[in-house]
C-alpha cells in the first residue's frame, strides 16, 4: 500500500513545505485542492493553466509525492439547474488539467437533494438519484475525452447511501472511467455501526474490482451517535480491511482523512504495523 493524506490536513502551505512535511513523515500521495493547499499564490476557478499544473506536479516530484486524488467535491444532486451546471464546469476544468498535474483521478461526493448540501430524506428517493446520476454520466462523458476518472464516493447522508446504491449507480453508467473512492466509515451510522464488518465485505463483493482509492479514519459509537475519532483509537475493523486490501489491492493508495498533524506518525504507524502482521 502507498500511505497519503488529504493536503489540506497538513494546512496550508508553499508547495516546498507541504512536499517536504509529507516526505519527512513517509507519505507518498496527496489528496489534493489546491485553493485549500496552497499559500504563496490565490488559486481560483479559471486560474488553471499547463504551466501552473506543472509547476506544481514538478514540485512535488521532488519529494517523492504525487497526486492520487484530485479533490473537486460538489453537489451532484443540486435542484437549482443553474448552480448545478456552475458546479459541473468546475469539475470539467479539473478534468481537462488533471494530466498536467500527473493524476488520473478527479474524485466527489455524490450530493444531496438541496442546494444546502445537507442531510434530508429525499435523498432516499428515486428523483434524488436520477440527479445525481445524470451528473455523475456528465461528467463521466468528459473524463472519457481525456482518459481520466472519476471517482465516487459513496455516503451515508449523501444520495448515493449504500453499497448497493453506490452499486446501481456504477451499473447504469457502464463505463470504465467510473470508479470508486472508498471510506467504509462514511457507510456507517447510528443504524449499522455494529454491521461494519458485513459492510466492508459487501462492498468488496459488490464493487471491489472498481476501487481505486481508499479513505482511513476510525470512529467510536458513544451516547448513540458515531463519532469520528484518530485512527487506532477507534473501534474500525482495520485488520479485515487492510486483509482486503493486500488480497485484492496490492499498492493501492490509501489516504488519511481529517488526521491532524499531531497524529499523522501514530496514524501511520498503527496501519503499517497491521498490514506487515497480515
Amino acid at each position: 500500500m502507498r500511505i497519503g493524506v488529504r493536503g489540506h490536513d497538513i494546512g496550508l502551505y508553499k508547495l516546498d513545505d507541504i512536499g517536504r512535511i509529507m516526505k519527512e513523515k513517509g507519505l507518498k500521495s496527496v489528496q489534493f485542492v489546491a485553493k485549500k493547499i496552497i499559500s504563496e499564490f490565490e488559486v481560483t476557478r479559471g486560474c488553471m493553466t499547463p504551466g501552473m499544473a506543472q509547476y506544481i506536479n514538478n514540485t512535488l516530484n521532488k519529494y517523492e509525492v504525487n497526486i492520487s486524488i484530485l479533490g473537486c467535491y460538489i453537489n451532484l444532486a443540486n435542484p437549482d439547474d443553474n448552480e448545478l451546471k456552475e458546479s459541473l464546469d468546475t469539475f470539467k476544468e479539473h478534468i481537462r488539467f488533471a494530466k498536467y498535474l500527473g493524476c488520473n483521478v478527479v474524485g466527489t461526493e455524490t450530493g444531496a437533494f438541496n442546494k444546502e448540501y445537507i442531510y434530508t430524506e429525499k435523498n432516499n428517493t428515486e428523483e434524488a438519484f436520477l440527479r445525481s446520476l445524470n451528473s455523475i454520466r456528465i461528467l463521466v462523458k468528459e473524463a472519457e475525452k481525456f482518459g481520466i476518472v472519476v471517482g465516487i464516493e459513496g455516503v451515508t447522508k449523501h444520495i448515493m447511501n449504500t453499497p448497493e446504491r453506490l452499486k446501481r449507480a456504477l451499473d447504469n453508467v457502464e463505463s470504465n472511467n467510473l470508479q470508486v473512492i472508498f471510506d467504509p466509515i462514511n457507510f456507517i451510522d447510528e443504524s449499522n455501526y455494529d454491521k461494519q464488518d458485513e459492510i466492508i465485505r459487501k462492498s468488496f463483493e459488490l464493487f471491489g474490482d472498481r476501487i481505486v482509492i481508499i479513505h482511513a479514519k476510525d470512529f467510536i459509537y458513544k451516547d448513540g451517535k458515531v463519532q469520528q475519532v484518530s485512527i487506532g483509537k477507534g473501534q474500525f475493523n482495520y485488520p479485515l480491511l487492510l486483509k482486503l486490501i493486500k488480497e485484492r489491492k496490492p499498492y493501492i493508495d490509501i489516504i488519511l482523512e481529517d488526521t491532524i498533524p499531531e497524529d499523522l506518525d501514530s496514524s501511520i504507524k498503527y496501519i503499517e504495523e497491521i498490514y506487515k502482521s497480515l
